[in-house]
């Protein structure tokens, strides 16, 4: 990454998710790092509104970003929490198998896992997964030890202490305006709080603007449906609701994430119950796809209340309406629209500029590995 052009610094990184962040702590104790982020803290959309599982590569495409990454990131970031004193537990997790659920559909998952390489991973009889999870009337079930939950809030934080002490300059409640390529350098237009501009110079650009992202790359000339040599940067928003389960009852009464049967064609892996690092036990979350104009609402609402209250009595059978309360909202940042195949993460890089698109889940799992690749990327 050199330039024969002055440049405030080598590398402007857009977005202070969990992808920007490792991003930024991987190429700041090489470089000159400047990270822009339109709030006013880190993690304020998708790093934070999501289930706080980490992946073991199980479901996605043998061969693909999100299994490669993922697989080579479970390990990365329980290391990485463990070095950081980041709250990470190693519960396992369930896929269940229940009445009604078509025959064949849990090996298909298994199938799956061990063309993935995935670790321990087992298949269980319904009475062992009963003597894990009594409350869930499993008829069969596949354990996959290696997936947890960590503190996302937590590990967004080591992520940025990191990347400060290694001499990254961030920059919150700053917007990049517009965005310029210059011969072999970019020139941003960034505003502040109180609406002044001023201009950064950088040698390279990294777009870690999650939903953001297809913007900044229009605003650089890019076609978001691509040509023979660029890839379509288009996303479509799929947006997650999640409810609480408030009941005293049913506190400490599910040990680990359990997992329905996916279902790859509404946007998601079904509703499922998770458990947060505190051990409180929330559901979702579901899919429901969005406008391509569609605003970003982070509130909650309680309009799906009986059609969560049906998916999580599945697994949950003894679950009341009164039990549950409005959670958190998420949107995941999709490259394939409604009824499409389900797309891989994008990573791509053009002469010095790098777009990460569609980073949704295991986006939080797969984050080191993605940092190590736009590291690569650029060197």
């Amino acid at each position: 990454m050199t330039s024969d052009s002055v440049v405030d610094a080598d590398v402007v990184i857009v977005g202070a998710g969990v992808i920007g962040l490792a991003v930024a702590a991987e190429l700041a104790r090489t470089h000159s790092v400047v990270l822009v982020e339109r709030h006013e803290a880190y993690a304020r959309e998708t790093s934070s509104h999501n289930s706080g599982v980490i992946h073991a590569g199980i479901y996605y495409a043998t061969g693909s970003l999100k299994h490669r990454l993922c697989i080579a990131g479970n390990p990365a970031l329980y290391a990485w929490c463990e070095a950081h004193h980041v709250t990470a537990r190693r519960t396992g997790k369930l896929i269940v198998a229940l009445d009604g659920d078509r025959d064949g559909a849990l090996d298909a998952v298994l199938q799956q896992a061990r063309a993935n390489a995935v670790p321990s991973i087992e298949a269980l009889t319904a009475a062992e997964a009963r003597a894990m999870e009594p409350e869930v009337p499993a008829t069969a079930a596949l354990y996959s030890g290696s997936t947890g939950i960590v503190d996302a809030i937590g590990y967004a934080r080591s992520l940025e202490a990191a990347a400060r002490a290694a001499g990254a300059l961030l920059a919150y409640r700053h917007e990049v305006r517009r965005v310029e390529r210059l011969n072999d350098t970019f020139r941003l237009e960034v505003s502040d709080p109180d609406g002044a501009v001023s201009t950064v110079r950088c040698a390279a650009l990294v777009n870690a603007a999650g939903h953001g992202a297809p913007a900044l790359a229009a605003s650089l000339g890019y076609s978001l449906d691509g040509d023979a040599t660029k890839p379509p940067l288009r996303q479509h928003a799929n947006r997650g609701r999640y409810y609480d389960v408030v009941a005293p009852e049913f506190a400490r009464a599910i040990s680990r994430p359990v997992y329905p049967l996916p279902r790859h064609d509404l946007g998601g892996l079904g509703v499922h119950l998770t458990i947060d690092t505190d051990g409180s036990l929330h559901l979702g979350p579901d899919a429901e796809w969005l406008p391509d104009d569609a605003a970003l609402d982070y509130r909650s609402d309680d309009a799906r209340r009986d059609e969560f209250l049906a998916s999580a009595q599945r697994l949950l059978p003894r679950l009341r309406a009164e039990d549950i309360a409005p959670g958190q909202v998420g949107y995941r940042p999709k490259r394939n629209a409604a009824g499409e195949p389900e797309a891989d993460f994008l990573i791509w890089h053009n002469r010095g500029y790098v777009h990460l698109g569609g980073i949704e889940s295991p986006g939080l799992t797969a984050s080191l590995p993605i940092a190590a690749e736009v590291a690569r990327l650029l060197r």
